[in-house]
């Protein structure tokens, strides 16, 4: 393993001279300590948690891991936490777009580790992590941003191609704009044994794929004063998006209900022709022992909306210490580790882009002689370019545990895209309201 505290002694030095930092030499030595950890799990994310036992190995400390639940479930139970005063664990998942609801309850890293360490990493990744001048989370190898899976033995099929070009008037080629997509996705639909696409309908998930296309229409979430400006002929077009879909029975009729690992085990199962997803997913979904459609995997950069812009919905998970955390220091070991260049690599390897400089260097190197690993770097980076978080406000997890219902009752039918909106807008603006955002 590469080295990475060469040349961080006279940085340590420094920080301790000025006295903002407790670094110390990494991984350390914590003999007897127990960390408490609430991590999040799911396929994409469990392969970095079998390093913990080297972490265990090298620091003579254990960890306890308390909790393991999607992000959407872990969020739900630290704010239990919270509420019940029970924030007595240490190390605990977090994510860009999560992270601003609770920078409290966080300590400062950067008061933890060495500069080099911090200095490491992007630095959009780092600016994204702090808080209130407090460094939150070190950002793991997730760096999230979405792109096109599709079946490439679809695309080369000569009979799909003639009765594409005949029905539609164009050639079928993997979809450059989200029209394309739903002309391609109705078309390859065959319910009930194949769909066309498929979307995470619940939660953050569905807002924040609302999020980018009402971005992609040409409209806004929340205008400049920070109101809700989602309720638009904008707003109206991208849910339409999802609604169309629904109707026509291009996407399965669970979609709902889905979050990230049913999509994920929907495009791998072989019964979905293009697939919006994460960088995590691509080692998966060309792996034989995994995937149906391993060999068969195409990837392209995001469609362009009408506004000429494509979705670009991003952010980037991390882990963080508790400000209760007893042992910080072992904590920030741990956080460390799981997050240090050969943990980055590890992650990268199967997909996930990095938040180090170094290991984008790597990823860049690694696949110059593997095709599908180039073609997955090249439209990732081409997503990349257009990527923006979500809207920095503490209250947007709650604002989106409104709106989702209300995007669910219109693709079910049970209301208009406008009527759906207009409710969603009235909520969040009492939500915004009520936390003195507005």
């Amino acid at each position: 393993m590469k080295n990475l505290l060469a040349g961080a002694s006279a940085g340590v030095i420094a920080l301790f001279a000025v006295g903002s930092a407790l670094a110390q030499d990494l991984p350390g030595k914590f003999d007897g300590v127990t960390i408490d950890a609430k991590l999040i799990g799911g396929q994409q994310y469990e392969k970095l948690y079998a390093r913990i036992g080297e972490w265990e190995a090298a620091t003579g400390a254990k960890v306890n891991v308390i909790s393991k639940k999607n992000h959407f479930d872990l969020d739900k139970e630290i704010k239990s936490d919270i509420a019940v005063g029970a924030l007595n664990w240490c190390v605990g998942s977090n994510h860009s777009s999560f992270a601003p609801q609770y920078p409290g309850i966080y300590t400062d890293l950067a008061a933890l580790l060495p500069k080099d360490e911090i200095d490491a990493f992007v630095d959009a990744n780092i600016s994204a992590s702090t808080l209130d001048g407090k460094l939150v989370m070190l950002p793991r190898a997730q760096f999230d941003v979405s792109a096109l899976y599709y079946q490439k033995s679809l695309y080369a099929d000569e009979d799909n191609k003639a009765k594409f070009k005949e029905k539609y008037g164009y050639e079928l080629t993997p979809p450059d704009t989200w029209e394309q997509v739903t002309d391609q996705a109705e078309f390859f639909a065959n319910p009930p044994d194949f769909y066309g696409t498929q979307f995470a309908g619940k939660e953050e998930a569905i807002n924040g794929r609302f999020y980018e296309m009402l971005r992609a229409e040409g409209g806004e979430y929340l205008d400049a004063d920070g109101k809700p400006a989602f309720n638009s002929e904008a707003g109206v077009r991208a849910l339409n998006w999802f609604v169309d879909l629904y109707k026509a029975k291009a996407v399965p009729a669970g979609t709902t209900n889905y979050l990230w690992d049913d999509l994920g085990q929907g495009f791998a199962s072989g019964t979905v022709a293009i697939n919006l997803d994460w960088p995590g997913w691509a080692g998966f979904f060309n792996d034989p022992g995994a995937s149906k459609v391993a060999g068969d995997v195409g990837v392209v950069a995001p469609p362009k909306g009408s506004s000429g812009a494509r979705t670009g919905w991003s952010g980037h998970h991390g882990f963080s210490v508790t400000e209760n955390c007893e042992n910080k220091e072992a904590a920030a070991s741990l956080v460390w580790f799981l997050t240090n260049e050969d943990s980055q690599k590890q992650e990268a390897a199967g997909g996930p882009l990095p938040t180090r400089d170094a290991v984008w260097d790597w990823v860049i190197a690694e696949a110059s002689d593997d095709p599908f690993r180039k073609e997955v770097l090249q439209a990732f980076q081409e997503a990349a370019k257009g990527a923006y978080p979500v809207p920095q406000s503490p209250s947007w997890i709650e604002i989106s545990n409104a709106v989702y219902p209300q995007l669910q009752a219109a693709i079910l039918g049970d209301k208009t895209a406008q009527q759906a909106l207009d409710d969603a807008a009235a909520e969040a603006t009492e939500i915004l309201q009520d936390a003195g955002e507005l």
